[in-house]
């Protein structure tokens, strides 16, 4: 169920003749738990619906590296990662974003890593997060199909960011060293 846009705080970006607009910080289903998609409704117009919004607002953003659900004003636990992020972790990749619904980690390694995040909902804010090296995630693509997929690095990242949001939780409440870095700034 969408927010209405007079009572939330979002950066809309005007794509294909609709709009699809990225919450900020401040809107309270940023900190809500997403509800689980029931697994008959995955392939459903109303889901599919969420998930080209979803990944056209990602699509939207040059910095975009994936989005959940939240960040578009749906309570659910769906995230799209882009195709390019997936290319720039694995130069064989040639596919098309991916989409994880009802994603669950499984498995993290006890190695991890001070990683720099920022977040398309906390404009223009970046700082470290302590995260896994690896992680391995369960949940279904946008068919229906179950998926099982490990990852180290940046996907890993990915992956405990997006589920982050899922639960309400926003990098920053985990970040050190936060600052404010708009467009044109210098470091």
């Amino acid at each position: 169920m969408p927010i209405s846009a007079t009572k939330t705080n979002k950066k809309t970006a005007q794509l294909a003749g609709t709009d699809v607009a990225i919450v900020q910080n401040g809107d309270p289903i940023l900190r809500e738990l997403a509800q689980t998609v029931p697994v008959a409704d995955i392939t459903s117009p109303k889901i599919k619906k969420i998930i080209a919004d979803m990944k056209a607002a990602l699509a939207s953003q040059d910095d975009g590296v994936a989005i959940a659900a939240p960040q578009i004003g749906e309570p659910l636990r769906i995230f799209v990662v882009s195709g390019a992020v997936l290319a720039h972790a694995d130069p064989k990749y040639k596919g098309d974003d991916i989409v994880f619904i009802n994603p669950e980690l499984t498995k993290l390694s006890r190695e991890k890593h001070d990683v720099e995040e920022g977040c398309l909902s906390v404009r223009w804010l970046y700082g470290k997060v302590k995260r896994a090296q690896k992680a391995t995630i369960r949940g279904y693509d946008e068919n229906g199909k179950r998926v099982l997929r490990g990852a180290s690095g940046l996907l890993a990242q990915v992956f405990q960011h997006e589920t982050d949001h899922l639960d309400g939780v926003l990098f920053i409440d985990k970040a050190y060293d936060v600052r404010d870095m708009p467009p044109g700034s210098e470091e």
